[in-house]
């Protein structure tokens, strides 16, 4: 059994229902394992072979399936690999390595030379986004363009746990007030396969353990070197991060950032996949 999970039944139910979710997956794709220093990768292409391509990184505690949705317009326009990062709960090797080192952007150069492309856009979301920043900060000259959701590491971490704990002590009716306060209030009637995939989700997150992390926050130096159009979305009610801080520092020293702040939204920004995909078509 992997640290990542609580139980070994809890991995065999994620990596069950992981399998499900792939094996229907709506459009054509192809399943990729991909060797690096830090153990083999699990990489979901989906789209033209010969289109631009993008790669998009799920936050933590998730896996690539985050992106099941988005491929369906994405894939239109560009070769689309959906990545499980590593350490999370999806099918890449179970490593944690350190942020604010150099594994990570290794581990991405890896991951683009097996794929065969030079240059890249980059799509993330919370850690994802981070880890989306960061190797566009380090290799500006490979990124074509970037979009972030709720990106980590610009404006700062809030401490959630003072509100989480009286919570979490109120049983199931706090941890779903808990879940609200972080991804809003679900929908009341989703279609079958939203349902499935919130389910989903929700069984990832009491599966596995948390990152133990301080996300390292970059300087205005590494913004500065943001050089690419940048599109930022975040959330006025993000109870994670800073999302007032996020659009200032972008603002004020990323030249190519473009921030769209939407006051009432959370962590979870659902509903941005046509203006990601307008913006990266913009910018290729």
């Amino acid at each position: 059994m992997s640290a990542i999970y609580k139980s070994q039944a809890a991995q065999e139910a994620v990596e069950a229902g992981y399998r499900k979710l792939l094996d229907t997956w709506p459009i054509p794709k192809e399943e990729l394992r991909i060797p690096t220093s830090q153990g083999e990768t699990f990489v979901i292409a989906c789209g033209p072979k010969d289109a631009p391509a993008l790669i998009a990184l799920h936050g933590a505690q998730a896996n690539a399936v985050t992106w099941m949705f988005d491929s369906l317009v994405w894939s239109q326009t560009f070769r689309t690999f959906l990545i499980d990062v590593p350490g999370d709960a999806g099918f890449s090797a179970p490593v944690r390595p350190p942020l604010g080192g150099e594994a990570y952007v290794n581990w991405l150069d890896e991951v683009t030379a097996a794929l065969g492309f030079r240059q890249v856009s980059l799509v993330g979301i919370s850690l994802g986004g981070w880890l989306a920043l960061d190797y566009a900060t380090r290799r500006s000259e490979r990124v074509t363009s970037i979009a972030l959701l709720c990106p980590a590491g610009v404006g700062g971490q809030k401490n959630l746990l003072l509100k989480a704990l009286p919570l979490l002590l109120l049983g199931p009716w706090g941890q779903r007030k808990l879940f609200e306060m972080v991804f809003g209030e679900a929908p009341e009637d989703p279609p079958p396969v939203a349902r499935e995939l919130m389910a989903f989700m929700t069984l990832v997150t009491t599966s596995t353990r948390a990152r133990p992390l301080k996300i390292p926050v970059f300087s205005d130096e590494a913004l500065a070197r943001l050089t690419m159009p940048v599109l930022a979305i975040v959330g006025g009610k993000d109870v994670l991060l800073d999302s007032d801080g996020t659009r200032r520092r972008l603002q004020a020293h990323a030249p190519g950032a473009e921030v769209r702040y939407l006051p009432e939204g959370r962590h979870f920004l659902p509903g941005q996949t046509q203006a990601i995909d307008e913006f990266l078509r913009r910018a290729t």
